[in-house]
């Protein structure tokens, strides 16, 4: 029940900063992403791997004003800077463990960071409440149908040294429901084809599942159950934000191509 309440507040609390200002979107992203480098950071302490907080914080806001004020140039342009300067501010901390920190702090700012501009990328536009709100839709579906079939009648595991609990009857109902949710919410929401947006829901399932599955493998490799504790029934706020920053970008490239092509009078 908590989990549900928690969804649901999520779920509102994005549409209303859409509704009202979208760049108050572009700020709750930022804050997600500095909490979920903060589970991130305290998962690699666990094993000895220390990456700089303050850093990537720094570079977590550059990234998402440059990508709101800048687009996908903005978010480019930003990461190129951040990185060298990243390893640049381990060098007073010398030789030791160099490459397995730079390492880290490489994957930690384009895990989080960079994936995530791209979910300010979909609010961007004037049509930023439309995208974000079909982008949550696909997710939506993704996760709860993938969970509930694979909790009726789930038996074969996917990929059971990565995630035992994720079943290849869950992705069959995800794909089933999420390709439905994502014709509709194409139709209904974006005034778009109902094919474009089945097509959007099977690419949302792969993303989704391929994120997921990360994040697992993550987990598993630090040895710990969840990335904190912070939403109730959910974990943390990296085992929220593990499908939806691999199926962001995926969107964004959907709609680009969409937009171009009828641009173009395709």
């Amino acid at each position: 029940l908590p989990s549900i309440f928690v969804a649901l507040f999520l779920i509102g609390l994005v549409w209303f900063a859409l509704a009202y200002e979208r760049i108050i979107f572009a700020g709750l992203v930022t804050v997600a992403v500095v909490l979920g480098l903060r589970e991130l950071i305290k998962a690699f302490k666990a094993v000895e791997i220390q990456i700089p907080l303050w850093s990537l914080t720094t570079a977590a806001v550059g990234l998402s004003a440059a990508t709101w004020f800048g687009g996908i140039s903005g978010l480019a342009v930003a990461t190129a800077i951040a990185l060298p300067c990243l390893l640049v501010l381990l060098l007073p901390r010398g030789i030791d463990n160099f490459v397995k920190t730079a390492s880290a702090s490489a994957l930690a700012l384009i895990y989080l960071p960079f994936l995530a501009g791209f979910l300010i990328l979909l609010a961007r536009p004037q049509n930023g409440l439309e995208r974000v709100m079909t982008f949550v839709v696909l997710v939506g579906c993704n996760d709860t149908f993938a969970y509930l079939t694979g909790v009726l009648i789930g038996k074969h595991p996917l990929a059971p040294k990565i995630s035992p609990k994720k079943t290849v009857e869950g992705v069959i109902g995800s794909l089933i429901f999420t390709i439905l949710g994502g014709a509709l919410a194409f139709h209904y929401i974006m005034g778009s084809d109902w094919w474009l947006g089945a097509l959007a829901g099977l690419m949302t399932v792969f993303t989704a599942t391929s994120g997921d599955l990360i994040e697992s493998a993550l987990k598993r490799d630090l040895a710990i159950k969840d990335m904190g504790n912070l939403l109730p029934g959910h974990g943390g706020i990296m085992d929220r934000l593990d499908s939806v920053l691999f199926a962001a970008p995926a969107l964004w490239l959907a709609l680009e191509i969409v937009r171009r092509a009828q641009d173009s009078g395709l």
